[in-house]
């Protein structure tokens, strides 16, 4: 979906391996357990899970870290590691990560399927939530979808 200025597209491939200039975005839960998924696949690349608790963000936020001239964002979707989350607790944390982004002048963002591996949202209601969210922002989306080697 595209607007003059906001584009979602989707491309085949990891999204560890985005350019630099995208900033990354998955979800977590607020215990921030990250012990599965791509969670554990960013708690091994990015760590700081200190860092990341002391912001004490709660769900329906979005807790951040810096890379370089990049961010990567933690969408805070549910309470507990083991529970689901809701479209509702996504959309917050879309809404959170979009005041950050805005005002930080972030235009490109790279995302998994967010919410969909275990968590088990389905990604025609999360591209939905997605689209709603962004689609007045100067924004281009790109979800990796990972084709296991």
């Amino acid at each position: 979906m595209s607007s003059e200025k906001y584009k979602l597209s989707e491309i085949e491939g990891d999204l560890f391996n985005a350019p630099k200039t995208y900033s990354l975005a998955h979800c977590v839960a607020a215990d921030l357990g990250m012990g599965a998924g791509i969670a554990a696949k960013f708690k091994q690349v990015y760590g700081s899970v200190a860092a990341l608790r002391a912001q004490k963000i709660g769900t329906g936020g979005v807790a951040v870290l810096k890379d370089d001239q990049r961010f990567i964002y933690y969408l805070v979707t549910k309470d507990e590691s083991w529970q689901k989350p809701t479209y509702d607790n996504l959309r917050s944390s879309l809404k959170a990560m979009q005041q950050h982004m805005l005002s930080n002048s972030v235009e490109k963002l790279a995302i998994p399927r967010i919410g969909c591996g275990i968590d088990g949202l389905e990604w025609d209601k999360v591209c939905a939530e997605i689209n709603e969210v962004f689609y007045n922002d100067n924004v281009d989306i790109v979800v990796y979808n990972f084709v296991p080697k």
